[in-house]
C-alpha cells in the first residue's frame, strides 16, 4: 500500500514540475529521486539490482539497465539526426504529399505510419515514426498534443498480438497454451484499440483543406517513390532488428550515413546535421526513466502492490483486469508486468487445456490500458519532449480511447463467455 502511495506522490512531483515549465528530463529525474527517497532505496540496493540483472540467466544482456541506456540514447539521438536529414534533403516535405496521395485521407495517413512502425518492438520505438507524424501533422494543422497521442496510441496497437514482442510468447509459456490461442484471442484488443483511436483521435475535426491549394495526388509511382525514400531507413532498421537481432540504434546510424551518401549531402553540412543529436535533455530523460524503473525493482514496489491486492479480497474478475492495469501503470514495461502478474493470475485463468483464454485477454487488456496512461512508460515522456507539448495534455487525449478499448474488450469477453 505504501509503495502505491509513494508512486502517486512521485508522479505528482512530475506533473507539478511540468506544469511549472521544467523540462521533461529534469522533471523526470526529480520524480525518480523523490521516489527513491520515499521508498528508501539506497545506492547499495541499486547496485545489487544491477548485479542481479547481469547474473539473471532468464534475461539477456540486452535487458540490463546500462545496455538500455546506451542503446536508447543512441537510438533517440539518431532519430533526431534522421529528422534533420529529412528536412535538409526535402524528404519530409515530399512525404506529406506522398502519404496524402497514397491514402487520400489526411487522418489515415497520420495513423498509418505509427501502425507500420509499431511492428518494430524496440524500447523508445515510438520515436521512429515521430518525425514523419510531426511533419505531416504540422502540414495539415493538427495540434502537437494530438499528433503525439496519435503517434503513441497507434504505435502500440500490435503489442498484444505481434510475436516479436516478448510479452506474447511469455504469456504463452506461463499459461501453457499455443501461440495461435494467445494471438487469436488478443486480436480483440488490437481491433478495439484501433477502433477507439479512430473514433477519438482521428475523427476529431481538423482544419479544412485550402480550396486554393492543389489537392494532393500525383501519379502512384511518384507517391510510392517519395514514400520509399522516407521509409527505407526505418524499414532497414526493422529488417536488421527482426532478421539479425541487430540493435535498432545500429540500424538507425547505418541509415543516417546511407542517407548522407545517397543524397550527396556536402561534407561541410554533416556537422550541422549531427548537431541535432546535441540534446542533453533527451539523454537525461532516458537516464531518469530507467532510474525510476530501477527503483521500482530494487525497492520491491511492484511486489508490494501485488500483495496488497491479494489482501483486500477483490472479486477475481476485477483482480484479473486491475492487477495488470496497476502494475503496467507502475512499471510502464509490458514484459515485466506480464512476468509479475500472470503467474499469480493463473489461479483464476487456469493453464493448458483448462485455460480460460477470454480471461487471459481481459488481463492483457488491463495491462495495455495501464501502459496507455502511465507517464512512466518511456514513450509518453519521449513524445512530450519530441513534439514539444505537455505530458498531461497527451495523457488527457488518451483517456477516452483507453476507456473505450477496455469497454469493447470487456463486452467481447462477455459475449465469448455467454
Amino acid at each position: 500500500m505504501y509503495a502505491l502511495i509513494f508512486m502517486g506522490l512521485s508522479l505528482g512531483v512530475l506533473v507539478v514540475l511540468l506544469a511549472r515549465g521544467v523540462r521533461i528530463g529534469r522533471a523526470m529525474l526529480c520524480a525518480a529521486v523523490a521516489f527513491a527517497v520515499l521508498l528508501r532505496v539506497s545506492p547499495a540496493d541499486m547496485l545489487r539490482q544491477l548485479v542481479f540483472e547481469f547474473r539473471n540467466e532468464q534475461t539477456g544482456f540486452t535487458q540490463t539497465t546500462p545496455y538500455l541506456f546506451i542503446s536508447l540514447t543512441a537510438l533517440l539521438l539518431g532519430v533526431n539526426v534522421i529528422g534533420a536529414l529529412m528536412q535538409e534533403t526535402g524528404i519530409s516535405k515530399r512525404l506529406i504529399g506522398a502519404m496524402q496521395g497514397l491514402f487520400r485521407s489526411r487522418r489515415v495517413a497520420m495513423a498509418a505510419l505509427p501502425l507500420l512502425m509499431g511492428m518494430l518492438p524496440t524500447p523508445g520505438g515510438v520515436m521512429l515514426s515521430a518525425p514523419m507524424v510531426r511533419d505531416l501533422g504540422d502540414g495539415i494543422g493538427v495540434g502537437r498534443s494530438r499528433q503525439a497521442a496519435i503517434n503513441f496510441f497507434f504505435r502500440h496497437q500490435w503489442e498484444s498480438v505481434w510475436p516479436l514482442f516478448p510479452a506474447v510468447p511469455l504469456v504463452q509459456g506461463i499459461l501453457g497454451v499455443s501461440a495461435f490461442s494467445v494471438i487469436s484471442h488478443n486480436i480483440v484488443i488490437s481491433i478495439a484499440g484501433i477502433t477507439a483511436g479512430v473514433l477519438f483521435l482521428l475523427l476529431a475535426p481538423i482544419p479544412p483543406r485550402d480550396k486554393r491549394a492543389a489537392r494532393p495526388g500525383g501519379r502512384l509511382h511518384h507517391n510510392l517513390r517519395d514514400f520509399a525514400q522516407a521509409f527505407w531507413p526505418i524499414g532497414l532498421t526493422a529488417v536488421l532488428y527482426a532478421a539479425f537481432n541487430l540493435p535498432p540504434a545500429v540500424g538507425i546510424w547505418m541509415s543516417i550515413f546511407g542517407l548522407l551518401l545517397l543524397h550527396k549531402v556536402p561534407a561541410g553540412r554533416w556537422a550541422a546535421m549531427f548537431k541535432a543529436a546535441n540534446e542533453a535533455d533527451l539523454v537525461l530523460l532516458v537516464f531518469s526513466a530507467l532510474f525510476f524503473k530501477l527503483n521500482l525493482e530494487a525497492g520491491g514496489a511492484i511486489g508490494d502492490v501485488v500483495g496488497f491486492f491479494q489482501d483486500v479480497h477483490l472479486p477475481p474478475v476485477l483482480i484479473i483486469f486491475l492487477l495488470p492495469f496497476l502494475v503496467g501503470f507502475l512499471s510502464g514495461v509490458t514484459m515485466a508486468s506480464v512476468a509479475m502478474t500472470f503467474p499469480f493470475l493463473t489461479a483464476f485463468i487456469g493453464t493448458g487445456q483448462d485455460a480460460n483464454m477470454p480471461l487471459a485477454t481481459l488481463g492483457f487488456a488491463g495491462l495495455m490500458c495501464g501502459l496507455f496512461l502511465t507517464p512512466v512508460h518511456l514513450c509518453l515522456p519521449l513524445s512530450a519532449a519530441y513534439f514539444q507539448t505537455s505530458l498531461p495534455k497527451i495523457i488527457a487525449r488518451l483517456i477516452l480511447p483507453a476507456v473505450l478499448t477496455a469497454a469493447m474488450v470487456i463486452a467481447a469477453i462477455a459475449v465469448m463467455q455467454s
